[in-house]
């Protein structure tokens, strides 16, 4: 009989245990190592799509126009037939000063001019009959320049009083103190019964529809500014968005503040009015390429912006930086580069878990999809 070692039914047993025990780590299911399963996501994709670019100023609304309206004319004030809050057309009567004398005035330089009128055609009447004379050599040289020079002063007469008549229907009508634009009475400065010299303000008016809106561009965007681009305006408290256009553009630059100055008009709507400070957004560019991930691939915590993308089917947490927005999309200025992948609604992951892709669910933003305007 050979030597060897002689096999038992114990030793048989053990040595199954230890070949049951012996197998690769990596053979165990992620349970049994403690780990998580691999989590069912949806996946995105970052991608380049046209959106607005604009650059964000702040200004002033301002009357399109404002005048103080006051007396051409001196004397009292005898009504007054508008207010503080009043619309008014143009040409419209604001208030009376002292039209009684006025009045009496131009009918009396009205007389003066039909009198000198008439005494003029009666002077011209006499100067023909001396002439006629004159040829037939019964009417002297001396009468007939006496005719001649009656002639002439009856004229004279009649422009001068034509001007003062002139001047007296202008007075009469400045009597009547008019709107010289429609608009708003923003002040009632005099009132009935009060006197008013020439040049005394009686009312201030303004015209605020549209408005005119004031704004200062940093000389780093002023090249970018053009007449006639869409602006955007939000007020404190309003949460309407009011549009209007650029329509003026100053020539040069604030040698004080390096700013450009640009005005706007925009219709007078909701709270507008002269007066307000606003925020505005000046749209440069309606479709300028950027860099986009659907807005339920980001999450927010403790104040910084967060994406998650998938790296050899594991959660990789990234930092961004977001820009401009949409209904269902969101810039991203840094953080990702296009075709990065991202994960949707990644509530709950952390770096390093194991994630599937489901790809029948998966969503990739298409380019050329249309986006709203930046918001």
């Amino acid at each position: 009989m050979k030597c060897g070692l002689a096999v038992t039914p114990l030793l048989v047993g053990l040595a199954g245990l230890w070949l049951m025990g012996c197998g690769p780590a990596d053979a165990k299911r992620p349970a049994e190592r403690g780990e998580a399963p691999a989590r069912v996501v949806r996946v995105g994709a970052a991608d380049w799509h046209p959106m607005e670019r604009v650059l964000h100023v702040v200004g002033t609304l301002r009357a399109q126009d404002e005048a103080v309206v006051a007396a051409q004319v001196a004397g009292q004030i005898e009504a007054t037939h508008a207010d503080l809050g009043d619309r008014v057309t143009v040409g419209q009567e604001l208030a009376l000063i002292d039209t009684t004398s006025y009045d009496a005035l131009a009918r009396q330089s009205a007389a003066n001019l039909a009198r000198a009128q008439a005494a003029a055609g009666n002077a011209a009447q006499n100067l023909q009959r001396v002439e006629d004379l004159r040829r037939d050599n019964i009417a002297s040289s001396s009468e007939l320049d006496q005719a001649i020079a009656e002639n002439d002063q009856a004229k004279a007469e009649v422009k001068a009083a034509e001007a003062a008549d002139a001047v007296a229907q202008l007075n009469l009508a400045r009597s009547r103190v008019k709107a010289p634009f429609g608009g708003v009475i923003a002040e009632r400065i005099l009132s009935a019964g009060a006197y008013a010299a020439i040049g005394t303000p009686i009312m201030r008016l303004v015209k605020t529809d549209p408005l005119r809106l004031r704004l200062e561009v940093p000389e780093r965007d002023a090249p970018a500014v053009r007449l006639h681009q869409i602006v955007r305006v939000t007020v404190e408290g309003d949460t309407n968005v009011y549009s209007g256009q650029l329509t003026r553009i100053a020539p040069d630059l604030q040698e004080s503040t390096r700013m450009l100055i640009v005005e706007a008009d925009v219709p007078a709507r909701g709270g507008l009015r002269p007066g307000l400070f606003v925020r505005a957004q000046i749209v440069v560019n309606e479709h300028e390429p950027g860099l986009s991930v659907p807005t339920e691939a980001l999450t927010t915590f403790a104040g910084l912006e967060k994406v998650i993308t998938v790296k050899d089917n594991k959660a990789v947490e990234r930092i961004v930086t977001t820009g401009r927005c949409g209904p269902d999309w969101i810039e991203i200025t840094s953080g990702l580069v296009a075709g990065d992948p991202v994960v949707l609604e990644p509530g709950g992951l952390r770096t390093g878990q194991a994630l599937t892709t489901n790809a029948a669910q998966a969503g990739h933003p298409t380019p050329g999809t249309a986006h709203g305007a930046a918001k």
